[in-house]
C-alpha cells in the first residue's frame, strides 16, 4: 500500500514537473534576474547610470516639472475610444491627482498625473473618466530622460517572471499562478517519494552516467532549494490571489467594492470625492518636513519614496507621504496624509495588527524592496538552483527514456529534449541576445524599444528551431548537439554584451570596478562573464560525454 501510494505521488511528480515545468522555468529565471532588474535598467539606458537620489523638493523643482507634464498620447488614443465625442486638447485638461516615485536603487524619478475629462463613458459601467500623463526624470535637476526606451530589467525580465509577456486577459499571470500552484503539489510529492531525501542531499555523482548525475543534482538542489521555492510559491499565491486569481471585489462585488471605498474615507477622514471648491496648495516640503519628523519620532527615520496629491486644486485635496522602507524586509509605508491647502495632519496610518504585519512582511519578502544585498543573492542563489533542478529534472526524464523510445521508434524524448533546450538554453540565449541588440541598435532608432522585444522572441524561436533541428540524435538514444552549440553560441553573446558595453558608453570593467566605481553595470558585465564561463565549461563537459559514449559504442561496451 506504502509502496503504491509512492508510486502515485512520483507519477504526479514526474508529469506535473514536465508539463508545467516549462513555465517555471520562465518564473524561476527571470525572477532571478528580477532581484536586480534596476541595475539591469541602468545598463541598458546609459543616461540612467548615475547614483540614486532622494526625493527632490516638490517645492523648487517637482511643481514646475508636473506643470509641464502633458497627457500621454497613448492613454489619450485608448481613452478616445471609450468616451462620447471627442476629447479636448491636452493642455486645457486639468490635473487632478499626481505621484512622484522612487526606491533606494533607482536614480531616475519616476513621475505620473491624473487629468480630468468631461466626456461620458460609452459603457455606463466603465468608471474611467480620466486620462493619465507619465515621464522619467533626473532628480538632480528634472530634465525628462529619454521615456521611449525600453526598461529591460523592469519592464521587460520583471513582467516575464510573473506573467511571460502574455498580458490578453491576463492569461499569462493565470498560467504562472496555476504553475505555481502545481508547483506545491511537486514539492510535496518529491519529498513523499525520497524515503532518503536528506541523505540524498550529500549525494551527487558527477562522473557517473548522466541519468545518475542529473537525477543526484535533481534531488540536491530541490532539497537544498525547497523552503525557498516553497515560501516564494506560496506567497506569491497568496499575495496575488485578490488582484488576479478570485478578483470578486472589482468585478461580481463591484457595487459593494464602490460602497467600501466611500465607507472607508469617511473612517480614515480622507475625501473620497472632490468639493468643487477650488483651493491653492500649500508648501508640501513643509509637509514632508513634518512627516520625516514623525517618522523619527517612531524611530523610524527614513527618506520619502512615494509622494501622491489626490484632487489637486480642489478644497478636498489632500497630500500621502510614504516612507521609503527600503531599510527592512517588510513591506511599510508609514503613510501620513495632510490638508493639502493647510498642510494639516489629516490621518496617520496606525501600526499593524498581527495579521496585518504578518502580511506586510510575508510580501516584503516576496517583493524584495529591502537593501539587504546578501539577501537579495540569495534570492538569485535560490531562483537559479530552482533552475537547475527543472533542468535537470528535463534531462533526467529525457534519459530514462530515450533507450525504450529508440527500441520502439517513438518521437516523445526527441521533443521533450528539444523543448528543454529551448527552455534551457534558448531562453537564456534571448534574454543575453536582448542586451546585445541594445548595445547595437542606435539610441534615436524609433521604435528601438520594440526591435529589442522582437531580437528576444525572435532568438528564443530559432533556438526552438535549431533544438529540433538537430534533435533527430535522440531518436536513436543519443545526445542532442543542440545543447552544446547553444552553449557556445550563449558564451560569445554574453562576451560581446560585455565588449559592446565597453565600445558604446566607455564604461569598461576597469573604470567601473577600481577607476569609477558604478557597481550597478560592473555587476552586470560581471555575471555576464560568469554565464560566459559556465556555458564554456558545460559545453566543453558535454563534448567529453560524447566522447566516451562514443567510444564505448566502438568498444563495444552498453553505456547506459
Amino acid at each position: 500500500m506504502l509502496n503504491s501510494f509512492r508510486q502515485s505521488m512520483a507519477w504526479v511528480h514526474t508529469w506535473f514537473g514536465l508539463v508545467l515545468g516549462f513555465v517555471l522555468m520562465v518564473a524561476f529565471f527571470f525572477g532571478a534576474l528580477s532581484v536586480f532588474d534596476r541595475e539591469i535598467d541602468r545598463w541598458a539606458i546609459p543616461d540612467t547610470r548615475f547614483e540614486p537620489q532622494p526625493m527632490p523638493s516638490y517645492d523648487n523643482l517637482l511643481k514646475q516639472v508636473f506643470a509641464d507634464l502633458k497627457p500621454h498620447p497613448l492613454d489619450m488614443a485608448a481613452t478616445a475610444e471609450r468616451v462620447i465625442g471627442d476629447l479636448p486638447a491636452p493642455e486645457t485638461m486639468p490635473m487632478v491627482g499626481l505621484f512622484a516615485y522612487t526606491t533606494h536603487r533607482d536614480p531616475v524619478l519616476r513621475i505620473g498625473a491624473e487629468f480630468d475629462i468631461p466626456n461620458k463613458p460609452i459603457d455606463p459601467k466603465d468608471d474611467h473618466l480620466h486620462v493619465h500623463g507619465w515621464a522619467t526624470i533626473d532628480p538632480r535637476t528634472g530634465a525628462a530622460l529619454p521615456d521611449d526606451q525600453l526598461k529591460i530589467g523592469s519592464n521587460w525580465f520583471y513582467p516575464m517572471h510573473y506573467s511571460l509577456q502574455l498580458h490578453w486577459k491576463n492569461i499569462g499571470t493565470f498560467v504562472v499562478g496555476l504553475a505555481a500552484l502545481i508547483m506545491l503539489v511537486a514539492l510535496v510529492t518529491g519529498v513523499i517519494m525520497h524515503r532518503k531525501v536528506f541523505k540524498e542531499f550529500f549525494t551527487f555523482r558527477p562522473h557517473k552516467r548522466t541519468q545518475r548525475s542529473a537525477l543526484d543534482l535533481h534531488n540536491m538542489t530541490g532539497v537544498v532549494a525547497l523552503p525557498f521555492h516553497f515560501f516564494f510559491a506560496f506567497t506569491g499565491l497568496v499575495i496575488f490571489a485578490a488582484f488576479y486569481y478570485f478578483p470578486v471585489s472589482g468585478t461580481l462585488l463591484k457595487p459593494l467594492h464602490d460602497r467600501h471605498e466611500v465607507i472607508e474615507a469617511e473612517h480614515t477622514g480622507l475625501p473620497h470625492d472632490e468639493a468643487g471648491v477650488p483651493a491653492e496648495l500649500a508648501s508640501v516640503d513643509a509637509m514632508v518636513a513634518e512627516a520625516k519628523r514623525i517618522w523619527a519620532e517612531r524611530d523610524m527615520a527614513g527618506e520619502v519614496g512615494l509622494l501622491m496629491i489626490e484632487h489637486l486644486g480642489d478644497a478636498n485635496g489632500y497630500v500621502s507621504i510614504y516612507r521609503a522602507g527600503s531599510d527592512r524586509v517588510a513591506l511599510v509605508g508609514e503613510g501620513i496624509h495632510f490638508k493639502a491647502s493647510t498642510g494639516e495632519v489629516l490621518r496617520e496610518e496606525p501600526p499593524s495588527d498581527p495579521v496585518g504585519a504578518i502580511n506586510e512582511f510575508l510580501t516584503g519578502l516576496h517583493l524584495q524592496h529591502f537593501e539587504h544585498w546578501t539577501l537579495r543573492w540569495l534570492y538569485v542563489a535560490g531562483g537559479l538552483l530552482g533552475c537547475i533542478c527543472i533542468a535537470t529534472g528535463f534531462v533526467f526524464f529525457v534519459e530514462k527514456r530515450k533507450q525504450e523510445h529508440a527500441r520502439r521508434g517513438l518521437q516523445g524524448c526527441r521533443l521533450v529534449d528539444a523543448m528543454a533546450v529551448t527552455t534551457v538554453t534558448g531562453m537564456v540565449l534571448a534574454a543575453v541576445a536582448m542586451l546585445v541588440a541594445n548595445r547595437l541598435l542606435p539610441e534615436a532608432m524609433p521604435g528601438r524599444g520594440e526591435w529589442e522585444k522582437w531580437t528576444f522572441w525572435g532568438v528564443w524561436l530559432l533556438s526552438l528551431l535549431h533544438a529540433l533541428w538537430r534533435s533527430a540524435p535522440v531518436a536513436q538514444a543519443r545526445a542532442n548537439p543542440a545543447w552544446r552549440e547553444q552553449c557556445w553560441a550563449l558564451a560569445l553573446a554574453c562576451v560581446a554584451a560585455v565588449l559592446l558595453n565597453w565600445v558604446t558608453t566607455g564604461d569598461h570593467l576597469l573604470k567601473t570596478m577600481l577607476l569609477d566605481p558604478y557597481w550597478a553595470v560592473a555587476g552586470v558585465d560581471l555575471s555576464l562573464l560568469a554565464c560566459a564561463l559556465v556555458s564554456v565549461l558545460t559545453a566543453r563537459r558535454l563534448a567529453r560525454t560524447v566522447e566516451v559514449k562514443s567510444a564505448s559504442r566502438i568498444g563495444g561496451v552498453a553505456y547506459e
